[in-house]
């Protein structure tokens, strides 16, 4: 047996070698050929009125003949798409030919950005570093509605993967009976690339809902992300392209704003002037500066339910953040020990603890490559003082250095910095400042096959001087029939990243996961899995004391009409350190603290189609809690009146039954939001939220009006209750205009 073992690891560490090094792995098929077309250069000017009649199309070289990626991966697309390319000194005009069934394509909304998925669409990913590891991304639909975003890290996982990234461009389209033309014309300061490269690594997919298939240029298979850059196409450019320096951007807004106060019984009136500036440092850094800045257009977020005694990360917004982001936000692990997390900039807790805005003076950041294979990362913030609240005024800082190593694997390093230059009495002297250095090796094999990551951090604080740091390794291996993958993390009593997110201290984590995918033929489910996955946690401090563990069962299968469902079985141990009220109730008698709670429950999930008009999700839960009983639903649903007004709802219900004296609880959110696009310029969305366990109502509404390229006027409306006697807490508007400006 032992011996077994040992050519079985053996065998896994050749796989991951062949992987590394850009050998393909012997067990896992893939594209035997690179595909490729040629991109020529002309001197005439396209207007992209979605119309392909101009002469100058006709010589044009194609990429088509697409291959279907679901519901097969090894078939030609039913439906065919031909996208064509042409380029001058400024810009890199597209046209497209999309073939369908008819002229019943599902549109979520005209507004820009849109969700690709549920929707018909076409996008184009473009590596202009041929890095295989970051990507532009730009889509169109059949009405001409526009959407950017970038793609990092290879593309392995969702993270890697934002449409909040803006840039100028224009597209349109134009509808026939069986098909649908665009056209782009993306100014080629939009991206970055080397002066005198030949050659960017591209694909495309697109989702189409008559037809039921979702096609690609490059074929991808289908246990892999369909954004996944390591499997591209080339687009080979007729001359080399010259040097290109995007303009400067000037971004200045005005906002005028109205808040009440109900508990304070106060009103504020403000003017606030600031902006930002994109500063083009050669063909691929960008410099961003912030002044004032202003986030009040930016959605709410939306709110949840937490049964857990631990924080729960939100997502980020503000655009200032979003470009290569990834460089800074990707250290660490995402769950457990991620030293930096934006979204703790800006925002501070008060004096009775409740979470408020922290006022940004200003900050830089310079982000980009300084040659193919290393990026840079440089970013330095000033928040405001405010000492009613008892918060200082802190720098943030943060310097971050990634190389490439072997065919698409990294190496990166960051140093993180928060600190408070002035004495203020309320600040104790261990909170002064918080230093973190760490460093990262990130494992992307070229087909993507085996990915993986290890990681080293320390803090730096006043009066700690060990047991501060965090330090973690993961392994993934993904084929079409097996996915494999484990991680052990250790995080110290000590360790402290004020920038980050870290969940808790004190633990050594080991997850594995273990999952055995089915692709059965002529059969109405597509595929499905079993899988298997441990979670155990460990207090170091505690002699090791196994605190938690989470072992988990799961079926799940994906149908041929796109609808999925999953069943589950959770079995859970869960040592309480210190008292906990899981209801979170205000006045409960918490579960005593130093005891350990065993608890089982059973999980189900259906997800409906999403291409229909109509479509809903349910997921029960029922089992045991902690030593009591729990019985949870949650679901959504959404309707489309298309293509302009778009219905959704979400709804949670959690029932806590716990025994005397302890409370119960029933807790509710329920959230519905109204989205209507008058036009592709013009947009109201309003979002209602009704949360009792954190005694909130809330109504946002925001009309937005694009009255330019990326200048837009906004008028925003929020009001907050208390749930118990519907008692007002705050109502704020703001009107604000922010403008766009090249130089």
């Amino acid at each position: 047996m032992v011996k077994n073992l040992t050519c079985l690891v053996l065998f896994l560490t050749s796989l991951a070698f062949y992987g590394q090094v850009g050998i393909k792995s012997p067990i896992y098929y893939g594209q035997n050929k690179t595909r490729s077309f040629v991109v020529k250069k002309i001197d005439n000017v396209i207007i992209p009125d979605g119309i392909l009649n101009e002469p100058i199309w006709e010589t044009a070289n194609s990429a088509d003949n697409f291959w279907q990626y679901f519901p097969l991966d090894s078939v030609q697309a039913k439906q065919q798409t031909e996208i064509k390319m042409l380029y001058d000194d400024k810009n890199l005009y597209i046209g497209i030919i999309v073939y369908a069934e008819g002229k019943d394509y599902s549109i979520q909304s005209l507004k820009r950005d849109f969700r690709a998925g549920n929707s018909d669409n076409i996008t184009l990913l473009f590596d202009t570093f041929n890095d295989n590891n970051n990507a532009f991304l730009f889509g169109i639909n059949p009405y001409g509605v526009q959407r950017e975003g970038l793609v990092s890290g290879g593309g392995i996982d969702r993270r890697g993967f934002t449409i909040s990234w803006d840039v100028k461009w224009q597209g349109n389209s134009k509808i026939y009976d069986s098909w649908y033309t665009s056209e782009m014309v993306i100014p080629l300061t939009s991206f970055k690339f080397k002066e005198g490269e030949t050659k960017w690594r591209f694909n495309s997919y697109r989702f189409d809902n008559q037809s039921n298939e979702t096609t690609t240029w490059a074929n991808i298979p289908q246990n892999q992300n369909i954004f996944g850059l390591g499997f591209m196409g080339e687009m080979v450019f007729e001359k080399p392209l010259g040097k290109s320096r995007t303009p400067m951007a000037l971004i200045p807004y005005v906002n005028g704003s109205a808040l009440k106060d109900f508990e304070e019984d106060n009103t504020t009136n403000k003017l606030s002037v600031g902006g930002d500036a994109k500063i083009s440092i050669g063909n691929s850094m960008n410099l961003d500066i912030t002044v004032n800045p202003d986030f009040s257009q930016v959605e709410v977020d939306d709110q949840v339910t937490n049964l857990s005694r631990f924080e729960i990360s939100l997502p980020e917004k503000r655009q200032f953040f979003i470009d290569n982001n990834d460089l800074f936000g990707s250290f660490g692990d995402s769950r457990d020990a991620n030293p930096f997390f934006s979204r703790r900039i800006g925002i501070a807790n008060d004096t009775a603890g409740n979470t408020i805005e922290n006022k940004i003076i200003g900050g830089v950041r310079l982000s980009g490559k300084l040659t193919k294979g290393l990026r840079l990362g440089f970013l330095n913030i000033q928040t405001a003082e405010d000492e009613d609240n008892e918060i200082p005024s802190n720098n943030n800082m943060m310097l971050a250095l990634q190389q490439t190593v072997f065919s698409r694997s990294n190496i990166g390093f960051f140093f993180i910095n928060r600190q408070s230059f002035e004495d203020y009495d309320f600040v104790l002297p261990e909170d002064e400042y918080n230093r973190v250095l760490g460093i990262d090796y990130n494992l992307i094999s070229r087909d993507n096959v085996w990915n993986g990551k290890f990681f080293f951090q320390k803090s730096f604080q006043p009066g700690i001087k060990d047991n501060d740091i965090a330090t973690g390794a993961r392994l993934e291996y993904n084929s079409r029939n097996y996915n494999i993958s484990g991680k052990l993390i250790y995080v110290a009593e000590d360790f402290r990243s004020d920038l980050g997110f870290v969940r808790r201290t004190d633990i050594l984590k080991s997850f594995v996961q273990f999952e055995r995918v089915f692709w059965p033929r002529n059969s109405f489910i597509q595929n499905h899995a079993f899988q298997i996955f441990p979670i155990a946690l460990w207090s170091p401090s505690m002699d090791l004391k196994n605190t938690d563990y989470d072992v988990r069962g799961q079926w799940q299968a994906r149908f041929r009409d796109q609808s999925r469902f999953s069943a589950e079985f959770s079995h859970k141990y869960t040592f309480l350190i210190d008292d906990f009220d899981p209801t979170g109730s205000d006045d409960g008698i918490p579960l005593p603290g130093n005891q350990g709670y065993y608890y089982n429950s059973v999980q189900v999930e259906f997800n409906s189609d999403r291409r229909k008009i109509f479509s809903y999700s349910l997921e029960p839960t029922i089992g045991r809690f902690f030593n009591g009983n729990r019985f949870s639903v949650q679901g959504g649903m959404t309707f489309r009146f298309q293509p302009k007004v778009f219905l959704s709802m979400f709804m949670r219900y959690d029932k806590i039954e716990l025994p005397d004296p302890y409370p119960s609880a029933d807790i509710w959110l329920i959230s519905p939001k109204i989205e209507v696009t008058f036009s592709k310029s013009i947009f109201w969305s309003t979002l209602i939220q009704y949360s009792n366990q954190r005694d909130n109502f809330g109504i946002n509404s925001r009309l937005q009006w694009r009255f330019a390229p990326l200048s837009d006027l906004f008028l925003v409306y929020n009001d907050n209750y208390f749930v118990d006697g519907f008692a007002p807490k705050t109502r704020s508007i703001n009107l604000k205009i922010t403008y766009w400006l090249n130089i």
